[in-house]
């Protein structure tokens, strides 16, 4: 209160008096916090499981619902951001630490939301009996599992392809872990890790019906909220209510685009590379109009000194060496390296072998070899699909990253069509299919191209609007041809960005069989064959036990590809291919 009295006083002094921009700008502020008090209420009434929560096909309700899933998502995306700086540091600065992060990530980014939802919803039930909170707090956990893992290996990468010269100058300059955390590594990953943040965003559309339709002990749970309006839209087969659903979607989408997105991508321009002095800049209105406010740039300084205070503070601050210290020996760094490999190789084998264990005694072999199989079916799908989304959004994202001016326009859009849930598009695929007597194996899991593609395309983008524009400017300058410009410069620039697209697409597509492989609309239903099927066919049954057998199995499946696969590119991607 200090704070805020000292600076309204110096402004009073300084004649800094608020403006009609200041005016519009605080009644918006005033606003949004109501609207925020109002959903918080909503999240804590009275609720008992079993109780009938109200929900309405009319129209007129989508505007509440609205409002109470994109709280869910921002929560969530608050969440998602603080482990992103924790884990994704950690994991880029040691390397022991590495070793069991990023295979972690691999593992959950591949657990469909229906296994998050099935062992957290009883959890925070039981921890906050007697109120809605409950499941609400699994719904937004449901909604961080969808953003939290691309969010992570993408600032993860972009921390450990940091410039050679930048960290020369954080030592020159002794900066401390903390000051450099913020100085330099938030800063150069700044383009990149907010296309990922829209990116998680979308994915979090992309799984709401998931998170807001739960099912728990026989019981289902529909939040108030865009995904169970939407899964009430399917069940009854209302063809006008998912129209509905489509335009608030939009509306919302273009609405946090121009209040959220479209200023952080503004602002983030500055910590771009190598920019060159005639290309256009990046605007946004409500940047403009915070600009020309008085009062609030006022506040906005003061605000900055603190943020460097923050920074700044005396306990993390480093001391200049006076002189070098010993570093330890060799053979206590294989001593120490070899124990700390030995306690996560028996870690990993012990829970293996428990699992394989008690799944063996509670269901016969026949029925493990028979989920395997099914396993290796849908990583057929997988991986064809991810072949398809390279070959069309690498082209694409270059073409978009490279131009600023298209990116303005090309990012609500792709938002939107990365946010577009599969289950909007039931109807039409269990038409064609039922009415072209089409093959279900083959004509439903196109609908898991929604949940892999936008990750390739959105980390393409990020890579290719950092590519220095010096590089560029000479390769224009000699005249490179369009294929070696594409060899010499452009893949291998974007190809650590394309990595870790890659991986969290192969997460977001093994995610996307879940509701890909079974679609529903009214009483028809069409199932494929695979292990995402199996999945849900036990979870609607209530079968713990064979839930957790898919789940495992597939958990198996992507982290044994990502290692064999996936995990040498990365190391390529680090060890070769990164700017200097």
């Amino acid at each position: 209160m200090s704070f805020l009295r000292n600076t309204f006083m110096n402004a009073y002094k300084g004649r800094v008096y608020p403006n009609h921009w200041d005016i519009i700008a605080l009644l918006f502020a005033l606003g949004l916090i109501t609207l925020l008090a109002w959903q918080a209420r909503q999240m804590t009434v009275p609720y008992q499981l079993g109780q009938a929560i109200p929900l309405s096909l009319d129209p007129s309700y989508l505007p509440g619902y609205a409002l109470r899933t994109v709280s869910r998502m921002l929560i969530a995306l608050i969440f998602s951001l603080l482990f992103t700086f924790i884990f994704g540091t950690w994991a880029a600065k040691s390397r022991r630490a590495e070793r069991l992060i990023i295979p972690m990530i691999d593992i959950l980014q591949s657990i469909p939301i229906l296994g998050f939802l099935s062992i957290t919803i009883v959890g925070f039930i039981a921890l906050f009996p007697g109120s809605l909170l409950g499941p609400e707090c699994a719904a937004i956990f449901a909604v961080f599992a969808s953003q939290a893992w691309n969010m992570a290996l993408g600032f993860y990468q972009t921390v450990r392809s940091v410039p050679a010269d930048l960290s020369e100058a954080a030592n020159m300059f002794h900066l401390s872990a903390w000051q450099r955390f913020w100085r330099i590594d938030v800063p150069f990953s700044m383009p990149g890790l907010l296309w990922n943040t829209m990116m998680s965003m979308s994915a979090g559309w992309f799984m709401v019906v998931a998170s807001e339709a739960i099912s728990v002990s026989g019981q289902e749970i529909l939040l108030p909220g865009m995904g169970s309006y939407i899964a009430l839209a399917i069940k009854h087969a209302n063809m006008h209510a998912i129209f509905y659903a489509i335009l608030m979607m939009l509306f919302v989408i273009l609405l946090y685009d121009q209040f959220l997105f479209r200023p952080l991508v503004a602002w983030a321009e500055k910590f771009k590379p190598g920019q060159v002095g005639d290309e256009r800049e990046v605007r946004s209105w409500l940047l403009d109009l915070l600009h020309r406010t008085r009062l609030l740039r006022y506040l906005g300084i003061k605000i900055h000194h603190v943020f460097d205070a923050f920074v700044n503070i005396a306990i993390f601050r480093s001391q200049p060496k006076t002189h070098k210290q010993p570093s330890p020996s060799i053979h206590y760094e294989y001593v120490t390296e070899w124990i700390w490999n030995g306690l996560i190789t028996l870690s990993v084998l012990s829970v293996i072998g428990f699992a394989g264990y008690y799944v063996l005694v509670n269901i016969p072999l026949s029925a493990v070899v028979h989920v395997f199989f099914l396993g290796l079916a849908t990583t057929l799908r997988v991986f064809v699909l991810i072949i398809v989304c390279s070959l069309i959004w690498v082209p694409i994202g270059v073409w978009v990253g490279l131009r600023p001016n298209v990116a303005q326009i090309v990012q609500p859009i792709a938002q939107f069509l990365a946010a577009f849930p599969a289950n909007l598009l039931y109807p039409l695929v269990v038409i064609l299919i039922v009415k072209f007597h089409l093959n279900v194996n083959i004509w439903v899991t196109p609908l898991m191209i929604l949940g892999a593609q936008w990750y390739v395309l959105f980390n393409v983008v990020a890579g290719a609007s950092i590519l220095p524009k010096d590089l560029l400017q000479v390769a224009d300058n000699l005249g490179l041809k369009y294929g070696l410009r594409w060899r010499r410069l452009i893949l291998p620039g974007i190809f650590p960005y394309y990595m870790t697209g890659a991986i969290t697409a192969v997460g977001g597509a093994w995610n996307a069989s879940i509701v890909a492989e079974v679609v529903q609309w009214g009483d028809t239903k069409l199932t494929a064959t695979g292990l995402g099927a199996y999945i849900t066919e036990y979870q609607a049954a209530g079968d713990f036990m064979h839930i957790a057998l898919g789940i495992g199995m597939m958990c198996i499946l992507v982290l044994f590809f990502n290692r064999l696969v996936w995990r040498p590119l990365y190391v390529l991607a680090e060890t070769r291919y990164q700017l200097e």
